[in-house]
């Protein structure tokens, strides 16, 4: 019974100093995915030792919200490669709400187009993109100028003129006329 809790408790600290090796690197991308997976892989065999029951699941078909294994980090669960949050943060989500929280994408990797309806809008999707890129913000949505027609910002009901010329003083001078009287 001694020798099994102690072989329990060796590969409860290799699986530890595995993830605090993966931690150290600093999330790089290559190395940390690495021995994540290398500590995933002890952190369950530790799990299911230690509970005594084989493990079904592997870390790679987790689905996100999955409660948290014990003494597991969040990190060492998934792969939260390409997640804009630090370690430090995700893991601590995972502490508090006893769930590791689903991976994110960064906002750089969605384009503006996927993110806000620019129907209307006149310039191509490939200029809002790179807009959104260069300034890390998605540009407003613009109208083209004639969507945006005098006669319908302002009600010349009775006014003498016919449309196409209050229309076209609009875009001319940049403001709409005054309504005249009849």
């Amino acid at each position: 019974m001694r020798t099994r809790k102690i072989s329990v408790m060796t590969m409860a600290a290799v699986a530890l100093s595995l993830a605090l090796t993966a931690c150290s690197n600093g999330g790089a991308d290559t190395a940390s995915s690495a021995a994540g997976t290398s500590s995933t892989a002890a952190a369950s065999s530790s799990s299911a030792a230690a509970a005594g029951t084989p493990q079904s699941d592997t870390a790679e078909s987790k689905a996100s919200g999955t409660p948290t294994q014990s003494d597991v980090k969040c990190t060492d669960q998934l792969n939260y490669a390409g997640d804009p949050r630090s370690n430090a943060e995700i893991n601590s989500i995972g502490e508090d709400t006893g769930t590791c929280p689903p991976v994110q994408k960064s906002p750089s990797d969605v384009k503006c187009t996927d993110q806000l309806d620019y129907a209307g809008d006149p310039r191509p999707n490939a200029e809002i993109n790179s807009i959104g890129e260069d300034t890390g913000t998605c540009p407003p949505v613009q109208k083209s100028p004639s969507d945006v027609k005098c006669t319908d910002q302002l009600n010349y009901a009775g006014d003498p003129r016919p449309n196409a010329e209050i229309n076209s003083i609009g875009e001319d001078t940049g403001t709409c006329p005054p309504v005249e009287p009849k």
